[in-house]
């Protein structure tokens, strides 16, 4: 009964995040377009013809359409079902971890920025200040929950000083990594909107595991870097999107970090 009960958990957790999925597709596309979030209601980027209702159930909607508009035929980008089936997979992952707690509602909402975030710097190569400083924001109230759960007052005085101590840590972490990526390539390394983003990475999971995310972060940007140049698929001078790195790299921390930085300790430290 227990696995039961788990396993139908698990699939509540997928559909709900399937459905945020859905609306993060709305954010990426709306926000940049500078487009009212509530109105107009889902509707087709091409013909303007609203979405019925099944037509707007994640995932399933666009295999019942067959990847197109029915009303204008035009193609509909299968990125819509894979966001909408990551956000649930997310879900899941973060509900396995962390069961039934306020840890995993604030951070199915953490990864749920993050993912926004992602896609947008992929699309426009910004990160909007909306999203990083609403993100920011929610991370530190978070905190003070997670805190007051655990001592009250002075657990949510704790916990907020722990979250602005990871959010400080990140904005200068970047800047120091943004200073020397300028030097070395002798033009801009990163967008202001960087740093932003590892502040409210760091508010959400605090300073040690900012360091863990900004060695994963350029640790993959400079082997996807690094990579695409030697291929010539792009250039030493063409600037390339760190947000979607970051964003992993604080996805990952969240769930192993406190395992690799004990690895890392263990390793190095004991003697």
């Amino acid at each position: 009964m227990e696995t039961l009960a788990t396993a139908i958990a698990l699939f509540i957790a997928f559909t709900f995040g399937a459905c945020i999925g859905s609306f993060l597709n709305v954010v990426v596309y709306r926000i940049p377009a500078g487009i009212s979030l509530i109105s107009p209601p889902s509707r087709c980027p091409n013909c303007l013809h609203g979405l019925g209702k099944t037509e707007n159930v994640p995932v399933f909607g666009w295999l019942w359409l067959r990847g197109r508009c029915r009303w204008c035929k035009v193609k509909i980008s299968s990125r819509y079902p894979i966001v909408e089936a990551t956000t649930g997979i997310i879900f899941m992952l973060v509900f396995w971890q962390f069961g039934y707690s306020i840890e995993t509602i604030g951070y199915c909402a953490f990864l749920s920025w993050l993912l926004s975030l992602s896609l947008i710097d992929l699309d426009t190569m910004t990160l909007p200040a909306s999203l990083t400083k609403s993100g920011l924001v929610l991370g530190l109230v978070f905190q003070g929950f997670v805190g007051w759960q655990i001592a009250q007052g002075q657990g949510a005085a704790n916990q907020l000083m722990f979250g602005v101590g990871g959010a400080v840590s990140g904005i200068w972490l970047l800047e120091i990594i943004a200073l020397v990526g300028s030097i070395m390539l002798g033009q801009q390394a990163m967008g202001d909107g960087d740093g932003k983003l590892m502040a409210t990475i760091g508010a959400w999971i605090g300073w040690k595991n900012v360091l863990v995310s900004s060695f994963i972060a350029c640790g993959v940007g400079s082997i996807i870097g690094g990579g695409a140049i030697a291929l010539g698929i792009m250039n030493k001078k063409q600037p390339m999107p760190f947000g979607p790195f970051l964003a992993l790299g604080g996805a990952l921390s969240l769930f192993l970090g406190d395992a690799i930085i004990n690895v890392y300790v263990n390793t190095f430290f004991n003697f």
